[in-house]
């Protein structure tokens, strides 16, 4: 019987980027052969682009776990979460102590190093425990899409607006057409709670992988022109959709974010307004809500 097949956990190792449907794909194939799921992420600063401000790097490995955790838990499986020391290695040696998994889905680009000798962390992994843990790269799938041209690559900006079916549908249409990648990126909001952000945009994510459409998404820091900002500067963007809530106000209106982005970058920028779920608007005229 293999380390994968013998019962032992599971440990989803998260050094990039929250959710991936290969990533989701792969537990889903091994959730009935292991005893419990672990998902953990250090507290770094992904290489792909730092999309969070440097005082936030805790709570972002948290929203990584998290969403993760809420993705999976879409699809019917239950998992634990951990956000472990900086260093990825450590993290890593870290969480294999504590849990002896059979195996570790190691979501992270190819090219991902660490330390003062630059040690190639895939294969470091795979050295380091081969004797009783098996390693399982997930790509993160930055340099395959990279040369891809027909593949859009769409920077997707919303927050309450992130589970409305109008943006889901509108995101699987596009999709449908050609073929896309969405990055999705919610900026955190005062009357918002961040779980409901994860929920919401698990919720999103989940729809995608259904449509067997590429999409990652994490909650990021309340100021969403520098979320946009250094998205452009890290990630290979072809379009920027910024979505609200159709008739309604909004702070990102106000400040004109849609204007200041265009500022920035010559690809196209597009103001998608989405309609309320009739649900959700009875239920707030019930409640007298007037916002």
């Amino acid at each position: 019987m293999s380390a994968v097949e013998d019962g032992r956990p599971l440990l989803v190792f998260l050094n990039e980027v929250a959710g991936g449907r290969k990533l989701l794909q792969a537990v889903r194939e091994r959730k009935d052969k292991v005893s419990r799921i672990i998902v953990a992420a250090p507290q770094n600063e992904p290489t792909i682009g730092q999309l969070v401000d440097s005082g936030e790097v805790r709570e972002a490995a948290r929203a990584r776990v998290e969403v993760t955790m809420a993705v999976l838990a879409e699809f019917g499986i239950e998992s634990v979460g951990e956000v472990m020391d900086p260093e990825p290695a450590l993290a890593l040696d870290d969480a294999v102590r504590a849990h002896e998994p059979g195996e570790v889905l190691l979501s992270s680009r190819s090219d991902t190093r660490f330390g003062f000798t630059r040690k190639d962390l895939v294969e470091w992994a795979g050295a380091r425990f081969e004797l009783d843990t098996v390693v399982t790269h997930i790509p993160v799938r930055i340099e395959d899409d990279a040369i891809r041209w027909d593949l859009i690559h769409t920077l997707v900006v919303a927050t309450k607006t992130v589970a409305a079916p109008d943006l889901v549908n509108r995101l699987k249409e596009r999709a449908a057409d050609r073929p896309h990648r969405y990055t999705i990126v919610c900026p955190r909001a005062e009357d918002v709670s961040e779980a409901e952000i994860v929920r919401d945009l698990a919720a999103t994510l989940a729809e995608l992988y259904r449509a067997e459409i590429d999409a990652t998404g994490q909650p990021m820091s309340p100021d969403p022109f520098l979320a946009v900002k250094n998205a452009i500067e890290h990630y290979r963007i072809d379009e920027i959709l910024i979505s609200t809530f159709a008739g309604e106000s909004s702070r990102w209106l106000e400040e004109d974010l849609i204007g200041r982005v265009r500022e920035i970058t010559e690809k196209q920028v597009e103001h998608i307004e989405v309609g309320r779920p009739a649900a959700v608007v009875a239920a707030a005229v019930a409640g007298g809500e007037t916002d």
